[in-house]
């Protein structure tokens, strides 16, 4: 009976998350982290696309001047004043497509100081993480979290049965409807963090947000290759394509052939959306990439 139910179990999580890969009209974008003037209400939103900002970080670090990590205890370390609750609750309300979701982890606290996961204890961390974190989305009326970390203190399965546990209990609880996870290929401590995640707890996580701009520059082809060999490594999971807006030659541009990478990933019915790092650095050209991301999902 228990081997049944062993099997039966497996079977359930292979269908849910092959049930995720399918082309989507999802767009996301990364904002806050680097800009102090920027606000959501700067960033154009396609009504027929499914549009999610990601908020960019929130830390379970002291602060600034002195970071010390605190075991799960969740702190917003977005650098624009104008990220308020109550600019969340104006756009969300004129744009019924709209969710806002908020990124934990992030490379770095400021600018010298790395953010690394480092729990005192699986159990600790997760109940600090559910406190400050169910207190936060209530505050700013977030609708889930994405994982970024980048840097760690612990191990794999560490990593996996803390972000596996937050995320089951914000799930149950109603406090999230979203959850994400930012991994991408460095052949060692990233990916085996993630790979270990998704393996056990992947059936929990809704989207891929795969940091393709971390690879050396690559062609449209190339593009491809990767975005195949990591739908495989993440187990039919919703994918989503991704480029840089911060004039970093990594990954594929929109200049270089980023479109027709996406053009030939939706033909085949594998394009899970796209995602957009970040809208602090596509300000200045006057936000051209979102409007044309989103008419490509939309179109």
């Amino acid at each position: 009976m228990e081997l049944c139910n062993a099997l039966l179990a497996t079977l359930v999580i292979l269908f849910l998350t092959t049930c995720k890969a399918a082309n989507s009209k999802l767009f996301r974008e990364y904002i806050g982290a680097e800009s102090d003037s920027i606000k959501l209400s700067h960033v154009p939103i396609n009504s027929n696309v499914e549009f999610h900002f990601i908020l960019a970080f929130a830390i379970d670090y002291t602060n600034l001047e002195k970071p010390s990590p605190t075991d799960g205890k969740f702190n917003p370390f977005w650098a624009s004043t104008h990220i308020t609750p109550q600019e969340i609750a104006s756009i969300k309300d004129k744009y019924p497509n709209v969710k806002v979701v908020v990124s934990l982890g992030g490379d770095s606290i400021g600018k010298d100081h790395k953010a690394f996961f480092a729990p005192k204890s699986i159990k600790s961390w997760v109940q600090n993480a559910i406190s400050s974190l169910t207190n936060m989305i209530k505050d700013y009326n977030l609708d889930g979290i994405d994982i970024d970390y980048e840097h760690f203190k612990s191990d794999p399965s560490t990593f996996s049965e803390c972000i596996g546990q937050l995320i089951t209990s914000l799930q149950k609880s109603g406090i999230i409807s979203i959850a994400s996870i930012a991994p991408y290929d460095d052949d060692g401590e990233v990916q085996s963090n993630y790979l270990e995640l998704w393996r056990n707890y992947g059936n929990l996580i809704d989207y891929v947000n795969f940091q393709f701009y971390a690879y050396e520059k690559i062609s449209t082809s190339q593009f491809v290759k990767y975005f195949n060999k990591q739908a495989k490594h993440y187990g039919g999971g919703q994918i989503l394509a991704s480029f840089s807006s911060d004039g970093s030659n990594g990954g594929l541009s929109p200049e270089n052939g980023f479109f027709e990478a996406c053009k030939e990933l939706k033909n085949e019915e594998k394009l899970g959306g796209i995602f957009i790092w970040s809208a602090d650095d596509s300000k200045k050209h006057g936000f051209e990439r979102e409007k044309e991301s989103q008419a490509f999902l939309a179109s």
